[in-house]
């Protein structure tokens, strides 16, 4: 069960971030108002939110899953893929050592971004993409496994619809995985329940389970429909500012 999350506001300069998409400029206004329903979401959920200031200096900040990934055993702080995003480690380090004792970090030449770091029980899936490469991969594995978790890279460099592994990629529990139809044939996710995500409605597969709800992107019916027979409580939040942005639901949040 989740307790905390921290969560970054939106900076005025939120649309001079990375992307890749070409779905028009964000919206500043309105991307605060949908993260202010995704931080009310998170409350519902049980979570007490650990808020930071919007940072001028990093229009992607808000994104602060890049940063860290978090395990019930200790924090690994990232290396951002992008240069730009370098300097965002240092305020989420200074956070998390309020709760955890125990903080590794990736080192030159590693890069990773969380966003490629999906975290199912105790295994955790390591993506290899245009933000993580090998080392940094090789490096949390083996910090992974220091604390006994065990881990699998799955490489998505040769996926064009997808920044990170997480883009189309969930874990609900109860060995049940969302996958895009791009990965859901990956030997590494065989042992899994399967939860498809249409081709049309690919953006759906990021969404976050967050103790006893689903959070999931609204304007995906078909997706919904399945997570609501499959007897899921879900919370439909608008996310198209940020998804003009390559961002999604994970992306907003480091949960712990």
């Amino acid at each position: 069960m989740f307790q905390r999350a921290i969560v970054g506001s939106p900076s005025t300069n939120f649309a001079a971030g990375l992307t890749t998409a070409a779905l028009g400029k964000p919206n500043y206004a309105c991307a605060l108002a949908q993260n202010e329903s995704y931080c009310a979401a998170l409350e519902q959920c049980g979570l007490a939110l650990i808020r930071l200031d919007a940072d001028e200096q990093f229009p992607d900040s808000t994104f602060v899953e890049d940063t860290a990934v978090l395990t019930e055993q200790c924090a690994i702080l990232a290396r951002p893929g992008a240069t730009s995003r370098a300097g965002e480690v240092s305020r989420i380090s200074k956070v998390l050592e309020e709760f955890f004792t125990e903080i590794h970090s990736i080192h030159a030449p590693g890069t990773l971004d969380g966003g490629d770091v999906c975290e199912a029980g105790d295994h955790f899936f390591i993506g290899i993409s245009r933000r993580t490469n090998e080392s940094g991969a090789e490096q949390l594995a083996n910090v992974l496994s220091s604390v006994e978790y065990t881990s699998t890279f799955v490489d998505i460099r040769g996926q064009t619809s997808i920044l990170h592994l997480k883009s189309g990629l969930a874990y609900l529990g109860d060995n049940r995985m969302v996958a895009i139809d791009a990965l859901a044939h990956h030997k590494a996710f065989r042992d899994y329940d399967l939860v498809r995500v249409d081709a049309a409605e690919e953006y759906a597969a990021n969404c976050v389970r967050v103790n006893d709800r689903v959070l999931i992107a609204s304007g995906y019916p078909r997706f919904a429909e399945r997570l609501n027979i499959l007897g899921y409580q879900t919370i439909a939040l608008d996310m198209s500012e940020f998804e003009k942005m390559d961002g999604g639901l994970s992306c907003l949040s480091l949960r712990f």
